[in-house]
């Protein structure tokens, strides 16, 4: 039976207001059950770490290849510390890289799409390096190795998963490197890191328990997917880490390359949850359970819970999302007169997600909700031609796996195996000065995926069984980098 009633018109007529002692049984019951319910939030803004490698224009157009033989700019600072000998004098690069990222989720039921409502993100990366007449080089990188955002529009039925998560790194990277012999050198440095996490999410309603051991409002008529609260986690953090580098010269037309960026362990002492009440537009029939007048707002039932000791008023939340460690090597031939062809493989320790520990300051107890994450590969290869007038026009392929397995792809961030497709120029500009520009789009088959939170303690199959729908993803990518050399 259904006791709650969508009116026509609800704000006319009186309607009543309901009883104390409802309000308070309502209040002690859902406390904990709500509370429950937030335990997602660290969780969902964890997945969100998105690997970004847009760092640099040139590595860019040469889809990532550029450990084996670095671009000639400082970037090299990420893509391989130890290479910075062979740039001499002063060189600054610094630019921008502009991601645009499609994508939607189509229902298996309904065949109803949803479109992703993400906003266009500007990564930024600085780079400084300095070799003068001995064997040291000194340089220092800012960058960003992890983010993104994923969002989506507010009748997306997997908006209780996320409505909205976002989560941005930067990292700041001093380095040192030492010319071993004629062919060989190493660098590294520490790596101070800084991210912020926003995570937005629907809260439902029917899955409120009405009082101490009863029903909840979805078992008494309530339809599922009834949002009546919007929850908001902000935090931020910071951690050290660091990376290493080794480049050498083979042969006179070999090159090999291999870098290191270590984990990095960010702990959200206070994040901030907050929640906001969203109208229901739903009141009690006659002869509801809660012995409340016909009429009775249900808003004005769970109005409660947002003030005073109720389970959504502001409260503390501490996490600890660790950053993978990555590995990348690779080989470059430069025999072909003006002409790099370069080989990577690169290698992500996403397993590292395994556990998340989640500690509410408030109502909620502590926890350690378990994740799936596997270990990523990807495959680069990139191709630089270089003209007699300083012209340069560089391509490149890759292959990267996803991270998330079948039963772990969700509104945060549908993850799937991704290829890359990329292009771009290096431009002579007057005196010391060059232009990089350089164009990626990421192309992807789909994937199928769930819109529904997986319960505590749930199998991988059972959270396989929730996946209901199709994710697809796009992304186009610009960048833009200014390099200048003294």
């Amino acid at each position: 039976m259904t006791y709650f009633v969508r009116p026509a018109l609800c704000t006319s007529g009186p309607l009543a207001v309901p009883h104390r002692r409802m309000e308070m049984t309502l209040n002690r019951a859902s406390r904990y059950t709500l509370a429950l319910a937030l335990l997602g939030l660290p969780a969902a803004a964890a997945a969100q770490a998105f690997g970004l490698n847009e760092i640099g224009s040139c590595a860019v157009a040469r889809a990532f290849a550029a450990t084996a033989a670095p671009c000639d700019d400082a970037s090299s600072i990420y893509w391989n510390p130890g290479a910075l000998p062979k740039a001499p004098g002063f060189s600054f690069y610094g630019g921008v890289a502009i991601i645009k990222i499609d994508g939607d989720f189509t229902r298996d039921t309904s065949f109803a799409t949803y479109k992703a409502d993400v906003p266009t993100s500007y990564v930024p990366h600085v780079f400084l390096n300095y070799r003068g007449a001995g064997k040291l080089a000194y340089g220092l990188g800012v960058y960003v190795p992890y983010g993104l955002t994923s969002q989506w529009a507010d009748d997306f039925p997997g908006r209780f998963v996320a409505k909205k998560a976002s989560l941005q790194t930067i990292y700041v990277q001093p380095n040192i490197a030492y010319q071993l012999t004629d062919n060989w050198s190493v660098g590294g440095g520490p790596i101070y890191g800084h991210s912020t996490v926003e995570l937005v999410q629907a809260v439902d309603l029917a899955g409120v328990a009405t009082s101490v051991g009863g029903p909840t409002f979805g078992q008494l008529g309530i339809p599922l997917r009834t949002e009546f609260a919007r929850a908001t986690l902000k935090g931020s953090a910071s951690a050290w880490g660091f990376t290493l580098g080794v480049h050498g010269k083979l042969t006179p037309t070999w090159e090999m390359g291999l870098r290191f960026l270590s984990q990095v362990s960010f702990k959200y002492d206070n994040a901030d949850a907050t929640f906001e009440q969203r109208p229901t537009g739903l009141v009690l029939a006659a002869g509801n359970p809660f012995g409340a007048p016909a009429l009775t707002p249900v808003d004005a039932l769970v109005a409660s819970q947002f003030t005073g000791t109720g389970a959504l008023t502001p409260q503390k939340v501490s996490t600890a999302i660790r950053h993978p460690a990555q590995v990348q090597a690779g080989f470059a031939y430069t025999g072909i007169q003006g002409t790099t062809l370069s080989l990577d493989y690169a290698y992500v320790g996403w397993k590292s997600f395994n556990q998340l520990p989640v500690t509410f300051k408030g109502l909620a107890p502590s926890k350690v909700l378990e994740e799936d994450y596997n270990n990523t590969s990807s495959i680069r290869f990139g191709v630089e031609r270089r003209m007699t007038n300083g012209f340069a026009l560089r391509g490149g392929l890759a292959a990267a796996a996803s991270a998330a397995p079948n039963q772990t792809v969700t509104p945060l961030l549908p993850e799937m195996d991704r290829g890359y497709a990329t292009l771009g120029a290096g431009i002579p500009l007057m005196g010391r000065f060059n232009l990089d520009a350089s164009y990626a789009h990421i192309f992807t088959s789909g994937r199928r995926g769930r819109i529904d939170e997986r319960a505590t303690g749930s199998t991988s199959a059972q959270a396989l069984a929730l996946n209901s729908g199709f994710y697809t993803l796009s992304a186009n990518i610009l960048s833009f980098s200014l390099k200048a050399s003294f």
